[in-house]
């Protein structure tokens, strides 16, 4: 199980840690995944624009972009065995949506998470009935870690250690 996450935005502090906790929880209890690699970038709703035109040809910012390199991409929900893929996720677009949904930013960077590994799993939301499937398969598994996990800790600072104080004031 590889999961990488590299948080390349500067609009809100993110707790690392805690958000790859979370996806483990969802990849390998959750939905029961052995064969995972995944990473995951959190950007600005600049550089989410740019991927957006350059790989999908799509206008303007948006919320998540799933990106499947999976050998033979699944066609059904299941829960394929291996998944490897990449999620662009942008915190400004999570954080207009939390204010327009009721929710937090970390909130919706979370559900964004679950869906992206859902599209890898073979969820489809272009047609209503499938996006209601998929829709409702991301509400219960949010729900599952909310109840297990603080998502507002997501947005924390990380506290530095002595040690990490030292080695910047080292330098």
């Amino acid at each position: 199980m590889i999961v990488e996450i590299r948080n390349r935005q500067r609009t809100q502090p993110v707790d690392l840690p805690l958000l790859k906790s979370i996806t483990l929880q969802v990849l390998e209890e959750h939905l029961e995944l052995t064969e995972v690699e995944l990473g995951i970038h959190l950007v600005s709703a600049r550089e989410m624009a740019r991927v957006n035109q350059q790989y999908l040809q799509h206008e303007g910012s948006t919320d998540v972009i799933t990106f499947d390199h999976s050998p033979i991409p699944v066609a059904r929900p299941t829960v394929p065995t291996p998944i490897h893929g990449e999620l662009f996720i942008c915190v400004e677009d999570a954080q207009e949506q939390a204010v327009e949904f009721g929710t937090s930013w970390q909130e919706e960077v979370v559900r964004y998470v679950i869906h992206g590994i859902l599209h890898l799993c073979g969820y489809d939301d272009l047609k209503p009935a499938p996006r209601r499937e998929m829709k409702q398969e991301e509400s219960r598994l949010l729900r599952k870690v909310a109840k297990v996990h603080d998502l507002e800790r997501i947005g924390r600072q990380m506290k530095r250690t002595p040690t990490t104080r030292k080695r910047r004031t080292a330098s």
